[in-house]
């Protein structure tokens, strides 16, 4: 072996010509091969950086004949990298292969059955097949163990032969092999082949999973890994069973490979939804804290990931870490995407005992320089005051103080938390109002804009001079984006509603309804600007029950993922999925999705949230489209409805007069009123009755109204960042 780095002069460019020179050269009186062997280093330095080699092809293989272990394995490395693209000389090779499959070095037997699974050519794959039943079958568990791998590989190159040729069966042999090293990669492959949307169903029963758990301690850490994300493939009938096994594997928190600390986490938390031992439980979610607050005390990138699983497992289990929120306090020279990871568990794990030091903390962070940081630490001194009661006081003290430092994104913050704090406790801190309103010129922002927008509609009948604000911000009103645009027009409405006896209100509010009906080409804003004007016009007393109606007060429940959408995640715990918290088959072509399975044993609660995980198959039938050409008649499709004998009437939206000035409604008289009459005969419900025929044959995306058949799956989203 050569010593580290007596290597590095093989790192240099060479030419084809001069290597296949070389290759020839070291055929002659190269008893002890010194030559070839530095040749082909020069030629694997050359594909390791990126140089194309295969002109070579012939000339390298030629060397298999050399009984040099050290030779041979670099001519395998050249024919993983080039045998795929030399489908019309890979035959060279066969020969060789076959006779290193029987050679009597275990070494030589595991590197032939290695480099014929890397190359998914049909002659290759067909030479791998008798070879690869055997080497499963091998006496050193070397073979056995690199021969299990390649199963994988087939499987992969090609599903049905690896059926047919009896390779699972033979795989699921190898679990319980005696060797622990073959039993995780046996258990590697399987996972592989059942992790794929054709392959087959991989499920362990008692016996086996226990089989696994006896091999667990002579494995290495990445067979551990293996093994233990197996188990999530085992379905306990009896509450004793997921405990027994918990208690097998608890030890595996202790690890020091953070890898295998998660995937310990993940297979704990998946057998606590099968008990019932309550303080078994309980000591379970003690053990997990400690191990995952030493993941903190890696790099900010382990620390990153292990923050975004505790993220999730703290919603599910939160007494894991209910007592340790001071781990999660930032430090000067975390990076930015931890301190952001931090701040949403330290909100997570906040409560009425901790709030305080949770608020001291916050508050230092809001004089950061960071401005991403800054802001999200302002939201967290309001969701903090809006999920604990307690403290609601002294973070609107701490709110106001921020407001007083007049930094421009600080105030804006502060003002959007505000209005939540409102909604939360209703009536109680309108004291504050005077204060925001001072800094009303401060915004430029639509989200803080539209934020003080609605402070100012909701709460005009307390504040003297809204109408004059108001009359401020709707200068720009046509400039201003669509989410400032609607609070503008909702605030107007309210205003006049509060004040209808001013004739400057009214002629604020048939300002921006015009504007909004007129001079706005967004139809939500039109759509609401015609609503208002209507509901104004026809009964203003109802139309103010309407729009100042009560509002439900906002909670913290929406912070919280769906309890079936959180267990799902979690089975994925220390992988992708867990750090997007998104299911792997969304953004993972060909993954299949994991689910709790159901049993005896599954508690009440997981049961009434499961999300079943269908396998995808191919639809059965098959679809219509409308097309150009002659119309094609299909037996089980339904005709499409005739069209409506009347012509409709081209519908255009009215605008009653609202109650405005005189002056101001002279020059608008004579316009929609002819629109008014409602149709005669029977109410129709169906808001798409109007659409019948528009979609042809082709009905797989007509609408329906809700009430038809509901949704039928909400897409996951994010809800915690």
């Amino acid at each position: 072996m050569a010593a580290p780095g007596q290597d590095a002069k093989f790192f240099q460019r060479g030419k084809i010509e001069e290597f296949r020179a070389e290759l020839h050269a070291a055929e002659t009186k190269d008893k002890k091969f010194l030559k070839r062997k530095t040749v082909l280093k020069k030629i694997v330095a050359n594909i390791t950086m990126g140089n194309d080699m295969s002109p070579l092809f012939t000339d390298v293989v030629q060397c298999l004949g050399t009984p040099l272990l050290e030779i041979k394995k670099m001519v395998y490395l050249f024919l993983v990298s080039y045998g795929r693209s030399k489908p019309d000389q890979i035959h060279l090779v066969i020969p060789n292969f076959l006779q290193d499959c029987n050679d009597h070095n275990p070494l030589i037997r595991a590197l032939a059955i290695r480099t014929m699974s890397y190359i998914p050519i049909p002659i290759v794959t067909d030479a791998l097949n008798e070879n690869l039943r055997h080497c499963l079958k091998d006496r050193d568990p070397y073979v056995r163990k690199t021969a299990a791998i390649c199963v994988a590989k087939l499987y992969a190159a090609d599903p049905r032969r690896a059926e047919k040729g009896g390779f699972v069966e033979m795989l699921r042999d190898l679990m319980l092999d005696s060797n622990a090293t073959v039993v995780a990669n046996a258990v590697a492959a399987l996972s592989e082949i059942g992790d794929r949307q054709d392959g087959v169903i991989f499920k362990l029963n008692l016996a086996t999973a226990n089989k696994l758990l006896a091999a667990l301690g002579e494995s290495s850490e990445w067979g551990q890994i293996y093994i233990l994300d197996s188990l999530l493939r085992y379905v306990p009938e009896r509450h004793g069973d997921a405990e027994v096994m918990a208690e097998r594997i608890i030890v595996q928190l202790q690890h020091a490979n953070s890898a295998v600390v998660l995937t310990t986490i993940k297979a704990l938390l998946y057998l606590m939804n099968y008990m019932e031992n309550r303080r078994l439980i309980d000591y379970i979610c003690k053990k997990m804290g400690p191990p995952l607050v030493t993941l903190l005390s890696s790099g900010p990138e382990v620390q990153y990931v292990a923050l975004r699983n505790i993220l999730l497992i703290i919603q599910r289990r939160p007494a894991v870490l209910k007592n340790d929120v001071k781990v999660f306090f930032c430090k000067y020279n975390d990076p930015i995407y931890v301190k952001l990871a931090k701040l949403e568990i330290m909100y997570r794990l906040a409560r009425s005992e901790n709030a305080n030091e949770v608020l001291a903390e916050l508050q230092e962070y809001a004089s950061e320089v960071d401005i991403d940081f800054v802001r999200k630490a302002v939201r967290s001194v309001g969701r903090l005051a809006i999920k604990v009661e307690d403290a609601a006081d002294a973070c609107i003290q701490a709110l106001l103080n921020l407001i007083e430092t007049k930094v421009s994104y600080v105030v804006q913050e502060a003002i959007i938390v505000i209005k939540d704090i409102f909604r939360r406790y209703p009536g109680k801190y309108e004291g504050v109002i005077p204060t925001l309103c001072e800094n009303i010129d401060a915004l430029d922002e639509p989200e803080a804009k539209a934020a003080m927008v609605w402070i100012l509609g909701q709460f005009s009948n307390k504040i003297d001079n809204a109408d004059e604000l108001l009359d401020d911000l709707l200068y720009t009103f046509l400039e201003e984006s669509v989410e400032v645009q609607l609070a503008l027009l909702t605030a107007a409405v309210k205003l006049f509603i509060y004040k209808s006896k001013s004739d400057k209100t009214k002629e604020l509010v048939f300002k921006v309804l015009k504007w909004a009906t007129e001079d706005v080409d967004n139809p939500d804003l039109r759509d609401r600007g015609f609503m208002y004007w209507r509901l104004l016009a026809i009964n203003p007393t109802v139309a103010g029950e309407i729009v100042l109606a009560e509002k439900p007060a906002i909670t913290t429940d929406s912070d919280r993922m769906d309890r079936g959408a959180l267990d799902q995640l979690l089975l994925h715990t220390g992988t992708l999925g867990s750090i997007y918290h998104k299911n792997p088959e969304t953004f993972i072509r060909n993954a299949t999705g994991k689910s709790l399975k159901d049993s005896p044993a599954l508690n009440a609660h997981s049961r009434a949230v499961l999300v079943p995980v269908a396998r995808t198959q191919l639809p059965s039938g098959s679809v219509a489209v409308a097309g150009p050409g002659p119309i094609e008649s299909h037996g089980d499709a339904a005709p499409a409805p005739p069209l409506p004998d009347a012509a409709p009437s081209p519908v255009s939206p009215s605008k009653p007069t609202p109650p405005i000035p005189p002056e101001a409604a002279a020059g608008e008289t004579g316009e929609g009123d002819d629109d008014d009459d409602e149709p005669k005969g029977r109410p129709n419900n169906d808001p798409y009755s109007n659409l019948d025929g528009a979609f042809g044959n082709y009905t797989t995306d007509e609408p329906r109204p809700m009430g038809a058949g509901g949704r039928q799956g909400d897409d996951l989203e994010d809800l915690l960042f």
